[in-house]
C-alpha cells in the first residue's frame, strides 16, 4: 500500500552557507499494509510531518522512492499527482471547519471541490456521486461517525471531539484508500480522544481504509495502531509491534521509552 525505500528529504537551512542542508528524513525505509493502522511517533522536529507530506505527494523525496498503491509518486506528472491526492483523506490537529457552513455542508465540501476540478479517482467518485446525492452522502458519513443529528448545526455549536469527528467524516466522504491523521487528538481531552480512537478503529474495520496516524501521544498510538515507526532527528530508529495499554516510565532516550512503551515492556 505505502512503501518508503531509503527515503531522504533535505531542506536548505535558512541563513546557512550556500549548499548547507538538513535532513528532515534520513534514509527511511518502511512498509504499510492494506487496512493497517500504522503509527508514527517522535518528538518535535523528528520528521513526522515531512513523512505525511511525502505520502500525500505535497513534496518529493531528495533521494529514494515513495510508492503508494504500486505507483512511484515522483514519476507522476503534476495532474496525476493531484489525482493521487484525491485518493487520500487528511485529518489535522486543527479541525479546519468553515464556520459559516453547516456541519453537513462542511462534510460535503470535498465532493463539490473535486467534481469541479475533474479527474476524480477515489472509490466513491468512480461511481460519480451526482450533485443530487451530495447531501445524502454527507449525512451518511455523519451517521457513520455518530453525528447524524448534528447535520444542520454550525461548528461553533459542537465540542472539540465532535468537530474532529466531523473532520473525519469530511475526509472519508469520497471513500479514500488512505487516511492520513496529523496529531488528531492533541487538542482534545481524554473522553473526546477515546471517541476519535473508536471512530478510527471503526473506519478500518468497516471501510478497510489504511490509516497513517502521526502523534506524539504514545497512549493514542498504542491504543489505535497495529505497528508504529519511531523517528528521531529524521532517522527511523525502530518499528514497534503494538501491545495493550500500560504505564509510562523514564528512559535515557525518546526512542528507548517509545519502543518499550509501545511494545508493552512497561507494566
Amino acid at each position: 500500500m505505502i512503501e518508503f525505500d531509503q527515503v531522504t528529504k533535505s531542506y536548505t537551512q535558512r541563513g546557512a552557507p550556500r549548499g548547507r542542508s538538513v535532513n528532515a528524513l534520513d534514509e527511511v525505509s518502511l512498509s504499510i499494509g492494506e487496512s493497517e493502522i500504522f503509527g508514527v511517533v517522535g518528538e518535535s522536529g523528528s520528521g513526522k510531518s515531512t513523512l505525511l507530506r511525502l505520502v500525500n505527494a505535497l513534496e518529493m523525496p531528495t533521494s529514494g522512492a515513495v510508492t503508494v498503491n504500486g505507483v512511484n509518486l515522483a514519476a507522476l506528472w503534476p495532474r496525476a499527482r493531484r489525482a493521487q491526492r484525491r485518493r487520500i483523506g487528511m485529518v489535522f490537529q486543527q479541525f479546519n471547519l468553515l464556520a459559516n457552513k453547516t456541519v453537513a455542508a462542511n462534510v460535503a465540501l470535498p465532493l463539490s471541490l473535486h467534481r469541479s476540478r475533474g479527474g476524480f479517482r477515489s472509490r466513491a467518485a468512480e461511481a460519480q456521486v451526482p450533485p443530487s446525492r451530495t447531501q445524502d452522502r454527507a449525512r451518511e458519513m455523519l451517521d457513520f461517525v455518530n453525528l447524524g443529528g448534528h447535520a444542520e448545526k454550525h461548528p461553533a455549536q459542537l465540542s472539540g471531539g465532535e468537530k474532529q469527528r466531523v473532520a473525519i467524516a469530511r475526509a472519508l466522504v469520497n471513500e479514500p484508500d488512505i487516511l492520513l491523521c496529523d496529531e488528531p487528538t492533541s487538542a482534545l481531552d481524554g473522553q473526546h480522544t477515546d471517541e476519535v480512537i473508536a471512530t478510527l478503529l471503526r473506519v478500518r474495520a468497516e471501510m478497510g481504509t489504511s490509516i497513517l496516524l502521526v502523534s506524539h501521544e504514545l497512549e493514542v498510538i498504542r491504543g489505535t495502531c497495529d505497528r508504529a515507526a519511531i523517528l528521531e532527528s529524521g532517522r527511523l530508529t525502530g518499528i514497534a509491534e503494538i501491545a495493550g495499554l500500560g504505564a509510562r516510565e523514564k528512559y535515557d532516550s525518546y526512542s528507548e521509552r517509545a519502543r518499550a512503551y509501545l511494545e508493552g515492556d512497561q507494566e
